[in-house]
């Protein structure tokens, strides 16, 4: 590590701006993803045995949250918001959102609650990773990259361990605790998200020495290099684009029905009154935390394409061990390969995107995540039903890992197609 105090001031000004920049877009992360979404994961055991609902209606809740992260990222490209506004206003909103959770037992005002969660977190997790990306490349910090996508784990790990500790009480209290969390973080945060003063287009001209962040309003940025990113114009590398928000989709049906129904599917799997459902997806989350901080500190002119393809297949491997190897020990180690590139896929694809599209990479960033979000959406719709009907997770399980392994062959394809291309 370096000493701070033998480094020039304004050294030391850029390393704490860096650093604030980075915890603050986690904590961000934390709040929209890890309680806003993936809350109702450790929670869907206490509402089924509280006779809340039942699996098929949990599978429609799941699915109505990640229609409205699709719908969220679909419309990402057209905002014209601010950065920092709009995570700000994602934050309050999550906490809204969940808190409406614990005052209400309608089923189809939960499923509206949980759309809008859904689009909420999606809005936030784009424009939060944008302005967080953007903010590391200007202080020439790209290594904190990993630290913002530690996030989800910190909110998962911590939500699956509240969890266990309120299940005596019941599903709304947990609920209205991670509500109150929420708005905790929110508070802590909130400074760190300043909105820039409004600078009237025309006393900017666009030879002028304004600030880059107010001239790339006006033009498209030209093609430079940035750390660890390579700005080009938006037109090239139409076809790099097009496979990865394709290529990009796939994790989120396979990663999903784990992250829906991995207490659910540990409960009927290991001898009734073991502890150990309530721990996995917890590990998950400690898993999510290494592998994102890992993968932050991987080379940086490594292939992105070909990183993914590794993490698709660690988690297809993960996802096979729960099915073949049913026993808490199987589990265990099935939840830290699912985990670890969990968000490290999330981290290389939106670098990939920065690569392609620069500081105009909102837009792919939002087309990518939405055709995540609709890997998501088809997920438990398929996984619930078969569930039901067969008594076992087990064939949408295989299915899952199987779309991964398809995914990582076509990212290698992909690669190797743009390496014949130059």
């Amino acid at each position: 590590m370096t000493d701070l105090a033998s480094m020039p001031l304004a050294d030391r000004s850029e390393s704490h701006a860096a650093r604030r920049a980075a915890l603050g877009c986690m904590i961000a992360l934390a709040v929209v993803l890890g309680i806003g979404r993936f809350a109702f994961t450790p929670l869907l055991p206490l509402m089924l045995s509280g006779g809340m609902l039942d699996l098929r209606h949990g599978g429609w809740l799941a699915s109505s949250n990640y229609a409205g992260y699709f719908v969220g990222a679909a419309t990402c490209a057209a905002l014209r918001v601010e950065h920092a506004r709009m995570v700000r206003a994602g934050l309050v909103l999550t906490v809204l959102l969940t808190l409406a959770m614990s005052v209400t037992s309608t089923f189809w005002i939960w499923a509206v609650v949980r759309f809008a969660a859904g689009v909420v977190s999606a809005w936030t997790f784009v424009f939060a990773s944008q302005w967080g990306l953007r903010r590391l490349a200007t202080l020439n910090a790209n290594a904190w990259g990993g630290v913002i996508y530690t996030g989800p784990g910190f909110g998962i790990a911590g939500t699956g361990l509240l969890a266990g500790a309120v299940a005596g009480y019941g599903a709304s209290v947990g609920w209205a605790g991670f509500a109150a969390i929420a708005a905790v973080l929110t508070a802590l945060v909130w400074r760190v998200f300043v909105v820039p003063p409004a600078v009237p287009p025309r006393d900017v001209p666009l030879n002028s020495t304004a600030p880059a962040a107010v001239q790339r309003t006006n033009v498209a940025p030209p093609a430079t290099t940035s750390g660890s990113y390579t700005e080009v114009a938006p037109a090239s590398h139409r076809t790099d684009a097009f496979w990865l928000v394709v290529l990009y989709g796939i994790p989120g049906f396979g990663y999903i029905i784990t992250a829906t129904f991995l207490p659910v599917i540990a409960r009927h799997a290991l001898p009734p009154g073991s502890a150990w459902p309530d721990l996995f997806w917890p590990m998950l989350g400690v898993a999510l935390i290494v592998g994102a901080l890992c993968a932050a500190r991987l080379p940086s002119h490594w292939e992105n394409r070909t990183l993914l393809a590794g993490c698709y297949v660690l988690q297809a491997a993960g996802i096979a061990l729960g099915i073949v190897w049913p026993t808490a020990g199987g589990f265990a180690l099935g939840s830290v390969l699912i985990g670890l590139p969990f968000t490290a896929i999330t981290l290389f694809a939106m670098r990939e995107a920065r690569r392609l599209h620069g500081d105009r990479a909102a837009g792919l960033m939002g087309y990518a995540t939405a055709a995540y979000g609709l890997g998501q959406i088809v997920g438990p719709l398929v996984a619930a039903p078969i569930a039901e009907r067969t008594g076992s997770f087990s064939p949408a399980l295989w299915l899952a890992a199987g779309a991964l392994m398809l995914g990582a062959v076509g990212l290698v394809a992909v690669v190797l197609a743009a390496q014949r291309r130059r």
